[in-house]
Order: structure tokens, then C-alpha cells, then sequence
């Protein structure tokens, strides 16, 4: 019996996917989302401040919204005023975390959100490290301001809101930063071997079933051998009945 032909494996054959595949670093998204908030933070804040002098706000929906230049020593929306040098040390821990784990990040919510959080963080960084009374020491230009609303505010304060916002729904919902979720996570790796015992399988079953008929032959054939002796001695005896 011919021996199987063992199956022929393509080195070009494209990688599994589902919950067993390896996710690959997200750290292009958290990086561009990052970049474009870092630049549209700083590109503002150089318009702001060309355009605008402080005290007189600019209406653009009545009292609702206006542009209101602000100097800011403190948190996001104008918290904290005083501690310019201990939110500088914080901010620049912020942006040194972000930037060690974004290599393990597989999740494309988890990286949006980072690269909202390292955007505005360093955009108010910048502001600390660069501008005026000094190194370390600098204001954040605040610029937007929101009726019914005490404090005054720029794109990175609402960047890093909306970061915090994302952080809390994707928790909620169950996702890691690995890319998995709580309730259906598989570590991520070689899927199981499972399937290939049940190919193995099915395939010693074909084998077995085309072996049948060839199995059969030769006791069909010894079964009609069988059948023309037992013939040819009972013509033999009448033979010789006849004879007597």
C-alpha cells in the first residue's frame, strides 16, 4: 500500500488571526495621535497669543464661548495656581511613563488614549520649560473659555480630559492594553494544538476508508476460490455414482 504523502507546508501562508495571534505595538497610533496634539496645541497657543491681549476676551457665541488669553501657573483649567514647579516634575514623569510602555501596547483604544495624554502633557510641558517668568517656572497659555465656568483652559488640558474619559470607558468595557478583553482574554501566543490532533485524525480515517476496498479484495477473491473447489468436487462425485 503506497505510503501518504505527507502535506506540503507554505512558508508564505499568512499568519492566524482571532484571539491567539500575537498584536503588534501600537506605537505609530500613540505617536501620531500625540504629534497632532502636541502641534495643534502649540500652533493655537502661538495664535493666541499673537492676536489676543489679556482681559479682553473675544466673544464667538455671545457669551457662551469666547477666546480669552490667560496666563496659567498651575493644573489644567487654572487648578492648583502656586505649584508651577511641582506640576512640571509631574507632567515630565507623565510623559516618561507614557513613553516606556508604549512598546507593550496592542490595544488601538488604549494607544489613542495615550497618545491623548502624552500630547497634552507635553504641550503644557513646553509651556513650563519655555516660556516666561522662567525655566521650569513658566505659565501656560489658556485661551478658551466656557460660560458657567470658572476656569480658563487650551487644546492640551482638553486632550488630556478626553484621554482620561477614553481610559475610563475602555475599562468598563473590559479591555486591557494588551488588546483583549476581560471576559473573553487568551494569552496571546501559539493557538492550541487542538486542531491539528483533530486533522491528524480525520486524515488516518480517510486513509483507513480508501484502504477498505483493498483490504477486501483478496478475501472476495479467496472466497470465490473457495466456492469453485467445493463445485468441481461434488461434479467429481456424481462422476462416479454414475460409473457404478
Amino acid at each position: 500500500m503506497p505510503e501518504p504523502t505527507p502535506p506540503v507546508l507554505d512558508s508564505a501562508a499568512p499568519e492566524p488571526s482571532g484571539p491567539g495571534r500575537l498584536r503588534r505595538p501600537k506605537v505609530a497610533v500613540l505617536a501620531g495621535v500625540a504629534v497632532l496634539v502636541l502641534a495643534l496645541d502649540a500652533i493655537s497657543k502661538a495664535l493666541v497669543v499673537a492676536n489676543l491681549t489679556p482681559g479682553e476676551p473675544v466673544h464667538v457665541i455671545g457669551t457662551l464661548l469666547q477666546w480669552n488669553l490667560m496666563r496659567n501657573s498651575g493644573a489644567a483649567f487654572s487648578l492648583g495656581t502656586g505649584y508651577t514647579v511641582v506640576f512640571t516634575l509631574l507632567a515630565i514623569g507623565v510623559v516618561a511613563y507614557i513613553i516606556r510602555t508604549a512598546r507593550k501596547l496592542r490595544s488601538t483604544g488604549y494607544a489613542i488614549a495615550f497618545g491623548l495624554l502624552l500630547g497634552g502633557a507635553s504641550g503644557n510641558l513646553a509651556d513650563r520649560l519655555f516660556r516666561a517668568p522662567g525655566f521650569f517656572r513658566g505659565n501656560v497659555v489658556d485661551w478658551i473659555d466656557v460660560a458657567h465656568y470658572d476656569g480658563v483652559f487650551n487644546l492640551a488640558d482638553s486632550a488630556i480630559c478626553c484621554a482620561g474619559a477614553m481610559f475610563v470607558i475602555l475599562a468598563l468595557l473590559g479591555y486591557r492594553t494588551d488588546g483583549t478583553r476581560g471576559d473573553r482574554g487568551v494569552p496571546a501566543g501559539p493557538a492550541p494544538a487542538a486542531p491539528e490532533s483533530a486533522g491528524d485524525a480525520a486524515d488516518a480515517s480517510s486513509m483507513a476508508e480508501s484502504a477498505g476496498p483493498e483490504l477486501a479484495g483478496p478475501a472476495e477473491a479467496a472466497g470465490t476460490a473457495d466456492a469453485g473447489h467445493a463445485e468441481a468436487a461434488r461434479e467429481a462425485g456424481e462422476t462416479v455414482e454414475v460409473e457404478r
